[in-house]
């Protein structure tokens, strides 16, 4: 008989991956270290920078350990870092950009191309030709998924167009991914997006604000469409990857979406650090702070900032 055994599933412990989308101007690396610092919960992330040490215009903001990450591009690169940045136990861990793996330098299209040539460089190859290059990226994504921290992968975006013939003429309309998505599409293997626990699209008019691409059911709540995403989010869907209950265990009802809203502008602007009210409201995100307790933490706030 097989020693093969089931038990009852409990979400506990969820390994996260995250991926955010955007041209230049989006705000994805920014969006990407808020969205990090949130998940990790105050504790130092790792960023695996590819883009010659961008990262680094945000070493005031956030709390985060360096590495860069160096041509040939290949899928075998990124996993030996995300490995390593894993076996060194950072909570969270940002790699920007992953679309170095697809068009970077020595990345799989130039891989590809290297095998074509090698094979001959004859149209009967061009099939085979992608073969290793594919193999080499099904195997990154699989050891990706076996990795305990929560990943966040930054990718450029650019703007794709088709052309159809329709009623004998021809137009352009945007080009559709896998997942249905169409228009701005991440430069990637183009299933890589849809195989995360959730992924966004960030355009430079509305930097910040995502556009879904892939978010289930249990984490719209988690993702206001409206504003930017912040630390609250990587928050509260830390607490879901956790096991932890979604509301407090009483029915008080709570405060609105635009009231934690506002509370976070407020401790920003304020120069307050949003876990400091979170604390004081004895709760372990601002979302949870009860509509009765709404104006005291207004009071807080306003104390400490004369404090300050």
């Amino acid at each position: 008989m097989s020693g093969f055994t089931f038990r009852k599933a409990v979400r506990e412990n969820v390994s996260l991956l995250i991926g955010l989308a955007g041209a230049s101007g989006s705000g994805k690396t920014y969006t990407a270290m808020r969205l990090a610092s949130g998940i990790a919960g105050g504790k130092p992330f790792a960023v695996i920078d590819t883009e010659a040490g961008r990262a680094k215009h945000y070493a005031d903001a956030f709390a985060f350990d360096h590495g860069d990450l160096a041509p040939p591009f290949r899928p075998d690169t990124y996993a030996e870092a995300i490995a390593a940045a894993d076996s060194a136990g950072y909570p969270v861990i940002v790699v920007d950009s992953m679309s170095h793996e697809w068009a970077g330098t020595g990345g799989i299209l130039d891989w590809q191309e290297e095998e074509y040539q090698r094979l001959g460089g004859r149209e009967a190859v061009k099939l085979l030709s992608w073969s290793k290059p594919k193999q080499s990226h099904k195997h990154m994504v699989q050891r990706l998924l076996q990795v305990r921290a929560h990943l966040i992968l930054c990718f450029r975006a650019e703007e794709k167009i088709d052309m159809v013939k329709e009623d004998g003429k021809t137009k352009i309309v945007p080009k559709e991914g896998p997942g249905g998505f169409k228009g701005w599409l991440p430069i990637c293997e183009k299933n890589l997006p849809y195989e995360l626990t959730a992924s966004f699209l960030l355009m430079a008019e509305k930097p910040g604000i995502p556009v879904p691409m892939k978010l289930q059911e249990q984490h719209r709540a988690l993702f206001p469409l409206d504003r930017p995403i912040t630390e609250e989010s990587g928050r509260a869907i830390a607490e879901w990857a956790s096991g932890a209950k979604d509301a407090p265990s009483d029915d008080a009802p709570l405060i609105t979406a635009d009231q934690a809203l506002t509370l976070e502008t407020m401790c920003q602007d304020a120069g307050i650090p949003v876990a400091r009210l979170a604390a004081a409201a004895k709760v372990d995100r601002l979302s949870q702070i009860k509509a009765s307790a709404y104006d005291r933490a207004l009071k807080w706030i306003g104390a400490h900032t004369k404090a300050a």
